[in-house]
């Protein structure tokens, strides 16, 4: 396999060409049934995102790559393929954990070439996902940048970053610290199918709703929306809706983009479960990775109409909004069936 550094976990990441020693390791939990995870020393933590890149952010740091959450449109599928890895059942249960992240994510920082710039991560693969409960690299990750007071920001889909929640707490008080949870659609029927491995949308919601009543206010990257499954405009009313029910800060909407690698395995999977869309996609994704401007546009427009409506915008850390939901609106949520976080 050609994992030299690993070091460089952006959209057009160059491959890596020569090996370096990695255990591999399966565990016997049913949370890791059917998962194996190479562990590796990477060279390199810090990396810096191609210039070409469409990233809002110059430097990031991914502990892992693969992801359990196995979403079925992820867009960094594709770099399992640097690894000589399956880009589809490969990049869902072969995760590449680099085990000396904390300490050497430390060493970078006090570098005399660093200079403090805003470190992103989860952009690529989760940093929370199931892997995170019992590698717990996170925790070391915190504290350096805490230690630094290196400003960072956090993108997720796991609930498991509440058990940093002390940490991302004292970073704030030294640094920017920016959080977002990402949350498409609440639709369950959805989401069993499209993101079988994360947490339920509404247990994603909680955490929005925990981190605002802790003073950390918290977005929420409304991603993807997607075509014909997901974008009706009663969809996008009950999930903007949700969203500012559980005191987002700010709600940003983005369209499901195909990238190479990740299309192949998402028309896969529109062939499967919804084969009467195909021609549709086909059609709507003619001209590359990415929707028509016009429907970028008017998902925007009308995310931002609503989030205007419900409330959703700048405010205090402790400002979280109150939404009146009506009682038909809740029976889901009610539901004992439902898997809902719980907080001690």
């Amino acid at each position: 396999m050609r994992w030299e550094d690993l070091g460089d976990d952006g959209p057009t990441a160059a491959p890596a060409l020569f090996g370096v020693p990695a255990v591999t390791r399966t565990f016997d939990t049913p949370e890791f049934h059917g998962i194996t995870f190479h562990e590796v020393r990477a060279r390199s933590m810090v990396n810096k995102v191609p210039g070409a890149s469409r990233m809002p952010f110059a430097w990031t740091v991914n502990p892992y790559r693969g992801c359990t959450h196995a979403c079925v449109y992820c867009f960094a599928r594709k770099t399992h393929s640097y690894l000589d890895l399956d880009t589809g059942e490969g990049f869902d249960s072969q995760i590449v954990v680099k085990v000396n992240a904390p300490e050497l994510l430390r060493k970078e920082l006090s570098g005399p070439r660093w200079q403090g710039q805003h470190i992103a991560m989860g952009t690529n693969v989760d940093c929370y996902q199931r892997a995170e409960g019992r590698y717990r690299l996170m925790p070391g990750i915190l504290t350096a940048l805490r230690d630094y007071a290196n400003p960072f920001s956090i993108l997720t889909k796991g609930t498991l970053i509440l058990r940093d929640l002390d940490l991302l707490r004292s970073a704030a008080a030294v640094t920017d610290v920016g959080v977002s949870v990402s949350v498409g659609f609440t639709d369950e029927e959805l989401w069993r199918t499209v993101e079988p491995g994360t947490p339920a949308p509404q247990r994603r919601l909680d955490v929005v709703r925990t981190l605002a009543g802790h003073g950390i206010p918290c977005g929420v990257l409304m991603a993807p929306v997607i075509p014909f499954l997901g974008d009706s405009p009663a969809q996008l009313r009950t999930t903007v809706r949700a969203i500012a029910a559980a005191g987002a800060s700010s709600v940003t909407p983005l369209s499901l983009h195909l990238r190479p690698g990740a299309r192949e395995w998402f028309m896969r999977w529109l062939h499967l479960h919804h084969p009467r869309l195909v021609r549709h996609y086909e059609a709507l994704y003619a001209d590359g990775s990415y929707a028509p401007k016009w429907y970028q546009r008017r998902i925007t427009r009308q995310v931002h109409e609503l989030a205007a409506e419900y409330g959703i915008g700048p405010s205090a850390p402790s400002a979280a909004r109150r939404i009146e939901v009506r009682p038909e609106e809740t029976e889901e949520r009610d539901d004992p069936h439902c898997t809902q976080l719980t907080l001690i």
